[in-house]
């Protein structure tokens, strides 16, 4: 048997789940010969990250042909998520005006923002709520109609609106890396980011290391890579997609004595 990288073997773990919905780690270790021990990393790496749900034994199926709804997403418990949304608030410096997407990552990372003396401008109606719980930093949530799938708001104003500020930094999620941009599912979504992106000093962006290998549907591009400054992610990445990059991009990622 050919001997897979744990990548490799993540991606034919999410086919399995697709075809069979759950899967023990006793199966996985049959299935690809390795040890039992191995089997359980590729489970906690996976459900970690959100791309499957803990089970007694191993785990179970989480849509993957689609991108999940924002409110299935924020329902999963991923502890990778928690940490690098502390490395993405080492971002914030005081007296600054930050734009902050929608993104399961970033909301948790709003959750973290007490106390900070800056303004934070997001379409996430979620990211709004919890930046409410403090009296600081103070947040701007800008207007127009609501996705309710995907709970921020979005309209032609706040793109005209938007070309009338810089911001210090923008933090943006995605639900796919492309070699050639930064993709999400919806095409107002992208046209938000895009606009921010624009008016941003520093790009600051927020995806788990399977962002880069993904089959998700996410037609719309947000993002330039080479407009990248920042990249908060959980692993540290192969050359191959380090040159996706600008040769300067600052990569943070969680260490892996904290990834377990």
């Amino acid at each position: 048997m050919k001997t897979l990288s744990q990548e490799q073997r993540l991606e034919e773990i999410k086919e399995m789940l697709a075809k069979k919905h759950k899967l023990t780690t006793h199966e996985l270790a049959d299935h690809f010969g390795i040890a039992f021990d191995t089997a359980r990393r590729d489970v906690l790496r996976l459900t970690s990250t959100g791309q499957a749900a803990r089970i007694h034994g191993g785990l179970m199926e989480i849509k993957f042909n689609n991108v999940p709804g924002f409110v299935t997403r924020s329902h999963i418990q991923s502890p990778i998520k928690a940490k690098m949304a502390r490395l993405a608030r080492e971002e914030f410096n005081p007296s600054g005006l930050y734009f902050v997407g929608a993104s399961t990552t970033l909301m948790q990372m709003c959750e973290q923002l007490g106390q900070i003396n800056t303004t934070i401008m997001t379409n996430s109606i979620d990211n709004a709520v919890r930046l409410m719980l403090n009296k600081l930093p103070e947040v701007e949530l800008l207007g127009g109609k609501i996705d309710k799938g995907n709970r921020y708001t979005y309209s032609m104003e706040t793109l005209s609106q938007l070309d009338n500020i810089t911001f210090d930094a923008a933090f943006i999620g995605t639900s796919k890396i492309q070699p050639d941009g930064v993709m999400v599912v919806d095409s107002y979504d992208a046209a938000i980011a895009k606009k921010v992106v624009e008016r941003s000093r520093k790009v600051i962006l927020i995806a788990q290391k399977y962002k880069f290998v993904t089959n998700n549907s996410s037609p719309y591009k947000s993002a330039n890579l080479k407009d990248i400054d920042v990249l908060i992610t959980d692993v540290p990445l192969e050359e191959k997609y380090r040159k996706y990059f600008k040769p300067d991009i600052k990569i943070k990622y969680v260490k892996e004595d904290e990834a377990k």
